[in-house]
């Protein structure tokens, strides 16, 4: 005798949209990404740029990933997914790399940090550098948890 059960729906859950944005998991890293990579690319900007190699690449990287997080921000909350997969592919495939070019203006801001230690002007670019590398390190830590937990969604 066959089952009566019905046919099992998608297990898939719904893309947020609007302020539901917030309280889901993978898509509530977004604003605090924002936030970090704000302070990473003005405390960047507040010391002399001493290397310009180094910092130069740490300013493309937290300004652009700042901006298109914006811009992904804005269209979860106002919905332009339609909960369409493709969405779910390309926000993880961006958190990913962004984690990947993150973590590398990270290790090299810290770089720039050591060399400005004993540099002119040295406790005060000493202290913007630090707060910038840490900066750094928490927002690739934002993007490594957004890529993986919505991997693992």
């Amino acid at each position: 005798m066959a089952s009566a059960c019905p046919p099992a729906a998608s297990t898939q859950p719904a893309l947020p949209s609007g302020p539901a944005v917030f309280k889901t998991v993978p898509y509530a890293f977004i604003l605090p990404e924002i936030l970090c990579g704000s302070w990473v690319w003005i405390l960047v900007a507040a010391t002399s740029v001493s290397f310009p190699l180094l910092q130069g690449w740490v300013m493309y990287v937290s300004l652009t990933s700042c901006l298109i997080s914006l811009l992904l921000l804005v269209s979860y909350l106002f919905g332009f997914h339609k909960n369409s997969e493709n969405w779910k592919v390309l926000d993880s495939l961006y958190h990913g790399a962004t984690a990947i070019l993150y973590m590398s203006a990270a290790v090299l801001q810290a770089n720039a940090t050591i060399r400005s230690e004993f540099g002119p002007n040295s406790p005060l670019y000493y202290q913007l550098n630090s707060a910038a590398s840490f900066f750094a390190f928490v927002t690739a830590f934002l993007y490594i948890l957004h890529a993986f937990s919505i991997y693992y969604q």
